[in-house]
């Protein structure tokens, strides 16, 4: 009986070791995969030239210059600032209140509101992002900048949503009880006592509505014009615009759009870490 348990204790060790292995070696495919991918367009964004050998032949920075200057960057990375920080204002206007609304209100259907709301980020962009642009176009915001920036609100605000209406359940409602017996009208309780318990998990909201938006493709690719293309956007015209482009340029291009987002994300990363978000969240209602 004993050995039998011990036989089938070796062989659970044995598939544990097994499970273990594989998934650490398909994870580092995966990864070195991502790393050889981005060295290579790392190199050959400062290569004289690359055809055939193991290294360039010579290295180069004349390409980030000359991607800065052919692309017109400087007003691309303005407008993808503009973008962004709108879109991120805009979906935590109105994605607060909302998500307050859905969170403590209790009704007959609130599930499938709740469903409705996060509609646009369960299926492709491309799906809606056809008709919202022709509608915009008739409504003569296709094409400019606040087209962009209400085409990337659409999947922006139930990213807000979704993240806020579990973290504002965790609040205790007993909070705006006490404040409301000691004489607070609601926007004193909002100020004081509601908006700090919501700031991480407005900052975690804020955190992907950015990092979404500065990669969002599709709906900027529809909705933008000559003067009020993103980063993104302009890489892919670039790629495939007519013409004839050094490859070196595109991938110094691609570089840049590569750092630009890493920054974005090191600096709120600075201010947010999404995984103490539940923490927080638990630890404020004892702290009030």
């Amino acid at each position: 009986m004993a050995s039998t348990s011990a036989s089938t204790h070796g062989s659970a060790q044995r598939w544990a070791w097994l499970w273990r292995t594989t998934v650490w070696t398909v994870m580092g495919f995966f990864l070195l995969n991502i790393v050889f991918m981005i060295l290579t367009v790392l190199v050959n964004s400062t290569a004289t030239r690359w055809f055939g050998t193991l290294l360039p032949e010579a290295f180069t920075l004349k390409w980030y210059g000359w991607a800065w200057n052919e692309f017109q960057l400087a007003h691309i990375l303005l407008v993808t600032l503009e973008v962004v920080f709108a879109v991120v204002v805009l979906a935590l206007l109105l994605g607060v209140p909302a998500a307050y609304a859905l969170a403590r209100a209790n009704f007959p259907g609130k599930r499938g509101v709740l469903l409705l709301v996060l509609i646009p980020m369960l299926v492709p962009p491309v799906t809606y992002g056809i008709p919202m642009a022709t509608a915009f176009y008739q409504a003569g915001v296709g094409g400019t900048l606040a087209g962009v920036i209400l085409s990337n609100l659409v999947p922006a605000l139930p990213f807000v949503i979704l993240v806020m209406v579990p973290f504002i359940e965790q609040l205790d409602p007993s909070l705006e009880s006490a404040a409301r017996i000691f004489g607070a009208s609601t926007a004193q309780y909002f100020r004081h006592v509601l908006m700090p318990l919501l700031v991480p998990g407005m900052l975690a909201a804020a955190l992907l509505v950015m990092v979404r938006t500065i990669g969002m493709f599709e709906l900027t690719f529809f909705t933008a014009g000559p003067s009020s293309q993103t980063l993104v956007v302009a890489l892919y015209y670039g790629v495939f615009s007519t013409g004839v482009r050094p490859p070196q340029a595109i991938d110094a291009m691609a570089v840049m759009y590569m750092a630009i987002t890493l920054v974005f994300v090191l600096i709120a990363l600075r201010f947010v870490s999404p995984t103490q978000l539940v923490s927080r969240v638990k630890e404020a209602p004892r702290e009030a």
